[in-house]
């Protein structure tokens, strides 16, 4: 473990680069017209992607960071996903033509906090609307704490294919910090309904970095989930971000581990991992040597998008619901946050775009070199520059802080061709952030890059 970079580095907030540029700079300027034109202008024999936010849970976790509110009642999620259905055919309907689907993912909040007869209607709405392909991956994120056995019938006969499961972690003090009280029980009764229903795909998501949470309790959890043998693994550093997230004040700053505490976490983890037989994919997923992310990896095809790493190869990403995010080939559309204000515009036949971002041709340079960083841990410069039509030198934006980091060894450069040192890929973010034109002066809004 590089516990002297972690020190060194450990307190900078960075982008994750899930996007770039990020969605910070996304403005009012792009709307509902430019959606619409650029919708028009999709390539219709090319698969794209579905993204469906479902912004509702039954309890707030307190480290939580998704744009979500909870709710007790069905009434207010069936007119959300009547909206969504609806939202799914203007978009269709502004295309043309039967757009092929590679990809579906619903997100949330709690996308199984719907009925069973909600969520399938909504799947029908998406098979109908556009063409999802046979062999298309159908994922739902879940709450093993709420999952009935009705619902995850519903979606094995829906075809969802693989189920993301918030496990977190399994410290009984760490659970009551972040006030989410979540038994390896419940876990492991939700992944063998799962399985039993033919969803054979199962994820599951790690926090490090909470409350309480020690590096002990981190070999504990993974231990406990190794037991349950999921296909993949993505481990995240908790973002605390209370002037963002209001609810996050119930979480004690002084309660939270330092940047060295939150790198031996991260690194146990993967550690763990490794040894259980799973690879590293990038710097904070995991997976078996047979899953397609894996192999995507080894086949210089591993994507980075919103979700986090992805085989998913598309360049079209539509998001349905409030604040969701579509990528269209030409830039950034954001539906409105707020629900009301979408379901608002959705009844009255309009999309809900707030605001996007329109790329630039140097854009789509940096976005390419960033990506590949932060996939493949390495970028041939002269090689991207000549596909984009540029000067290699222009690339780096901060030279002075590619040179402390090429001093430090986190990277190599020979020849324009950078790598990221062996134990440094946990800096992958702030290598990539040498590339960022639009980083920020004030980065108080991102998570702690280590």
């Amino acid at each position: 473990m590089r516990l002297d970079l972690a020190r060194q580095y450990g307190q900078d907030r960075l982008p994750r680069y899930t996007s770039y540029p990020t969605a910070p700079h996304f403005a009012a300027t792009i709307g509902e017209a430019d959606y619409r034109r650029w919708l028009r202008s999709i390539p219709v024999r090319t698969p794209a992607s579905i993204y469906l936010h479902v912004p509702f849970c039954r309890s707030m976790c307190w480290y939580c960071g998704c744009h979500t509110s909870i709710t007790k009642r069905d009434d207010p999620i069936a007119i959300y996903a009547s909206g969504l259905r609806t939202e799914a055919h203007l978009i269709a309907e502004t295309i043309g033509q039967r757009l092929p689907i590679s990809h579906i993912h619903f997100g949330g909040g709690t996308p199984t906090v719907m009925t069973p007869e909600t969520f399938a209607d909504l799947v029908g709405v998406l098979r109908y609307s556009y063409f999802v392909l046979p062999t298309a991956e159908v994922a739902v994120e879940i709450d093993p704490r709420t999952l009935t056995e009705p619902m995850t019938e519903a979606m094995g006969y829906s075809g969802v294919n693989r189920a993301s499961l918030g496990v977190q972690s399994f410290d009984p003090a760490v659970q009551r910090a972040i006030n989410r009280l979540q038994s390896f029980e419940q876990t492991a009764r939700s992944v063998e309904r799962l399985r039993r229903a033919g969803i054979a795909r199962i994820n599951f998501d790690l926090l490090y970095g909470l409350p309480a949470q020690t590096v002990q309790s981190c070999v504990d959890t993974v231990a406990k989930c190794i037991e349950l043998r999921p296909d993949r693994f993505s481990v995240f550093g908790y973002a605390h971000i209370p002037s963002f997230k209001k609810h996050q004040r119930k979480i004690a700053e002084a309660s939270l581990p330092d940047s060295i505490e939150r790198h031996l976490q991260s690194e146990t983890i993967a550690d763990a991992l490794v040894d259980a037989g799973y690879e590293r994919i990038g710097f904070d997923h995991f997976a078996l040597p047979g899953d397609s992310l894996t192999e995507a990896k080894r086949e210089g095809r591993l994507r980075r998008n919103f979700q986090g790493y992805t085989d998913d190869s598309a360049d079209t990403l539509i998001g349905l619901g409030a604040s969701a995010i579509s990528r269209m080939p030409r830039g950034f559309v954001q539906n409105v946050v707020a629900t009301r204000d979408y379901l608002a515009c959705i009844a009255e036949d309009r999309l809900a775009t707030v605001k996007g971002y329109a790329f630039t041709a140097d854009d789509l340079f940096r976005a390419d070199i960033i990506e590949r960083i932060m996939c493949n841990m390495a970028v041939d410069l002269p090689k991207v520059s000549r596909l984009h039509g540029r000067n290699p030198e222009s690339a780096v934006v901060d030279r002075s802080r590619i040179d402390s980091l090429i001093a430090d060894g986190v990277v190599t450069m020979v020849a324009d061709r950078l790598s990221v040192s062996d134990g440094a890929e946990f800096l992958a973010r702030h290598v990539a952030s040498v590339f960022d034109a639009h980083l920020a002066p004030s980065l108080a809004t991102h998570s702690p890059a280590v």
